[in-house]
């Protein structure tokens, strides 16, 4: 017996004053409902109704289960209403997973500026370099760099990762700079180790109209995009870093962008997400904003690559994340 099932038609059959009203308003059958209620007073051992052909009236103990139940049943009622409104409710919180560099860079300012619009929203903020399993860790919302999730997701490119070859003001002076890609062979240079695999990620460049993936030699790897950054700025040695996260830095003569005819934009940063048609409407609105805003974010790229990729697999790993 389904006991919840049961007793909201008991229920019922006491409000409507009648099987057949109570029937009619469940979409059931009258002998359906009837049933239904014999079930229940089989199950408690009592009567639970007086009835006649003209007349249906509760007994003491259908009385006493009623007080008890209903206000139990209206209770639930609020909650599931609670929980269907919620859907049209913009206060509540979104989860969302991003790479650190990501993160701290471009998905901060656009939590800053959808909470300058929807004040009632708060944000639960999960910055990994690792790919985050939307369901396993509960997110609503998740950005990546490089290939789009190739999982049963929504993914949407909301911008281009270009690739500067990058040294500080202060190693260039001490070693000079490359003008040519051969010479990197002959200069200090860092590299990034992906995450998920511990395998040194080689440097994409554009060459001849295609992109070609050269390994170099490093004097120093990391594991996460913002150390490599930080240890170019140092002088530690050149780098390729991604254009978002260099270009304030050149601006500012913190760094100098060098062979500029190498830059490649074949990656991008992907925004991914569960198909859901019952999406909350404060992620379906923060998906929506970070889609029209989050482009204007991304420095324009002035040497994109247009050809083939040269010798190298179609999987590559992604120095923005895994």
């Amino acid at each position: 017996m389904d006991t919840s099932r049961v007793i909201t038609l008991f229920i019922a059959v006491v409000r409507a004053g009648s099987f057949s009203q109570a029937a009619a308003e469940a979409g059931l059958s009258p002998q359906a409902v009837s049933k239904a209620v014999r079930q229940l007073e089989d199950s408690l051992g009592v009567r639970l109704f007086h009835r006649t052909t003209r007349s249906l009236s509760l007994t003491e103990e259908g009385e006493r289960l009623f007080e008890l139940a209903s206000p139990g049943l209206r209770l639930l009622d609020e909650a599931l209403e609670n929980v269907r409104n919620s859907r049209k409710d913009m206060d509540g919180v979104i989860r969302v997973a991003a790479p650190t560099s990501f993160g701290n860079h471009m998905l901060i300012p656009l939590v800053r500026d959808f909470q300058d619009l929807h004040p009632g929203v708060q944000f639960d903020l999960l910055l990994e370099d690792h790919f985050t399993d939307l369901i396993d860790a509960k997110i609503d919302v998740g950005f990546r760099g490089g290939n789009p999730p190739e999982r049963n997701l929504v993914s949407r490119r909301i911008g281009d990762i270009g690739l500067y070859i990058c040294a500080a003001p202060r190693y260039l002076e001490k070693h000079g700079a490359p003008q040519t890609v051969d010479e990197l062979a002959a200069h200090r240079c860092t590299g990034f180790r992906q995450p998920n695999t511990g395998r040194l990620v080689p440097w994409e460049l554009r060459i001849d109209g295609g992109t070609v993936y050269k390994d170099i030699p490093t004097v120093a790897s990391f594991n996460t995009v913002e150390g490599e950054v930080q240890a170019v700025r140092e002088g530690v040695g050149i780098g390729q870093l991604a254009a978002y996260m260099a270009e304030a830095d050149i601006a500012a003569g913190r760094l100098v962008h060098l062979l500029p005819h190498t830059v490649t934009v074949n990656s991008g940063v992907y925004m991914y997400y569960q198909q859901r048609t019952q999406m909350p409407q404060r992620v379906r609105q923060f998906i929506d904003f970070a889609s029209e805003r989050a482009p204007g974010l991304f420095p324009k790229i002035k040497h994109p690559t247009i050809g083939v990729t040269i010798g190298v697999s179609s999987t590559i790993a992604s120095r923005t994340q895994p």
